[in-house]
């Protein structure tokens, strides 16, 4: 890296931003209007679920289907192409690829801090700020149309939502570089920021979900997910959701993944720094399995991985989850990393505040012959989320404006914090622009639940029948 290259002025960064808006005014935003060309959106989830597992795909259909919102949840390949096709500010930042109100949540920092932030980076790619901000914005949208929000109440909370964004990245506008990089939002600044808002019984809510959240380690992971079995300690059977691998191959079979996911454990350590590498290895395979994640992730390989270290009480469990090509590779252009995983990995170290000390990627040759890759981290570590399907109006307007300053907080890192917020400026124009665009995005996603449910039929998408 050249530290003599010149850098544009905080003035000439504004300018750019400002100049964005003749090419892309920022009322334009509202409209949504997808060309005849626009592909069939069955099409699109069936190419997607060739390369996956078989016999997880009808899990992944039948949990899109649950509601429109669990649909959209599972449809970041379709609303890729739609923003694909959009004009583009010109603007790039790391973007999450998939910032639903559900892709954020809690989890441990290193230094044992319970944080919020986004918490999914498997569709991560640099591209348009805004792609980003749409996302999150229909799915308020969305998730207000499955809990019964009249419109007006959708429209408050995607405006609610849009505006933090727009507020926060003015706020770091005005920052230093190594401000920004250090900010986060940790739990005892949630409650500070929310303590007015919440009311009694929200802040009891509050402490339930951050002391929950503390709950939701390892060692819980430990007792829940595992059993002793002849004195040996496995990892419990709950098919189809987790099937060990003597329950899922023939010995023969099994022996052979077992070598490749040891292998990919031992190998994936020499993409974390040496510390953390060091203690990873002070700890043994014990045992794996196969594991269904998400909505959108089903049918993609995701294995947990029981390592005990000292003994056969001091636990370590890690996920390794299979990364595919981002969906908005086709419109923001490919991944600069060879290796899949280690795209994820570096779009979620650039966008969180803090990430998971065991965070790193490898590519292994699995028992049918091909390469796949994949990102490694821990299982659990103080992980936790929001409920959102009963939340009432006001509790998911706070809640879009914490997701909507977190995002905000992520993309600064990474992209020209001054000049998106020369764009998005100090009135409410895109505040509004967004809250037209998540309506209209909210009744083509119906349109495209109601075409995947008419297509579940033999030889096509098949959801599981109760």
């Amino acid at each position: 890296m050249r530290t003599d290259a010149p850098h544009p002025t905080p003035a000439e960064r504004a300018r750019r931003g400002k100049a964005a808006r003749e090419r892309v005014p920022r009322s334009s935003h509202a409209e949504f209007e997808p060309g005849p060309d626009r592909p069939d959106p069955v099409e699109v989830l069936d190419r997607q679920s060739a390369g996956r597992v078989p016999d997880l795909v009808p899990v992944r259909y039948g949990r899109m289907l649950e509601s429109p919102f669990s649909f959209y949840r599972g449809a970041a390949a379709l609303m890729a192409a739609d923003l694909g096709n959009r004009p583009r500010t010109g603007i790039e930042t790391q973007l999450c690829g998939d910032a639903h109100l559900l892709n954020f949540g809690l989890y441990a920092s290193p230094e044992r801090h319970l944080v919020f932030d986004v918490n999914d980076f498997d569709e991560t790619l640099p591209g348009p700020w805004e792609w980003d901000v749409e996302r999150l914005a229909a799915s308020m949208a969305i998730a207000g149309r499955d809990n019964g929000f009249a419109a007006a109440q959708r429209r408050d909370v995607v405006r609610a939502t849009v505006r933090s964004y727009r507020q926060t990245m003015r706020g770091f506008a005005g920052m230093r570089n190594l401000d920004v990089w250090y900010a986060q939002s940790d739990t005892d600044h949630l409650r500070v920021l929310f303590a007015d808002r919440l009311g009694e019984r929200g802040r009891r809510r509050l402490a339930r979900t951050l002391e929950t959240a503390r709950s939701r380690d390892h060692l819980q992971s430990f007792e829940r997910l595992t059993e002793v079995v002849d004195g040996t300690r496995r990892i419990a059977a709950d098919p189809p959701l987790i099937v060990p691998l003597g329950d899922l191959l023939t010995d023969t079979h099994r022996a052979e993944l077992e070598g490749h996911l040891r292998r990919l454990i031992e190998c994936y350590g020499h993409s974390l720094s040496a510390d953390r590498r060091h203690l990873l290895g002070q700890f043994r395979m014990a045992d794996a399995a196969r594991k269904v994640v998400g909505v959108g992730s089903v049918g993609t390989r995701c294995w947990i991985v029981l390592l005990l270290g000292r003994d056969d009480d001091d636990p370590l469990f890690l996920q390794a989850k299979e990364a595919d090509p981002s969906v908005l590779a086709p419109y923001a252009g490919p991944s600069a990393y060879a290796n899949e995983g280690e795209r994820v990995v570096h779009g979620q170290q650039l966008m969180q505040a803090v990430s998971d000390i065991f965070l790193g990627w490898e590519r292994v040759t699995g028992i049918d012959g091909r390469q796949r890759d994949f990102y490694v981290r821990q299982l659990h570590d103080w992980k936790g989320s929001v409920r959102t399907d009963r939340m009432p109006p006001d509790r998911m307007r706070l809640y879009g404006e914490l997701c909507g300053a977190t995002l905000a907080r992520a993309h600064a890192r990474s992209g020209d914090r001054i000049a998106i917020a020369a764009y998005l400026g100090s009135k409410d124009v895109f505040d509004q622009a967004l809250a037209e665009f998540a309506e209209a995005y909210a009744d083509r996603n119906e349109r495209d639940f109601r075409a995947l449910a008419e297509a579940v039929h033999p030889g096509r998408a098949v959801a599981p029948r109760e």
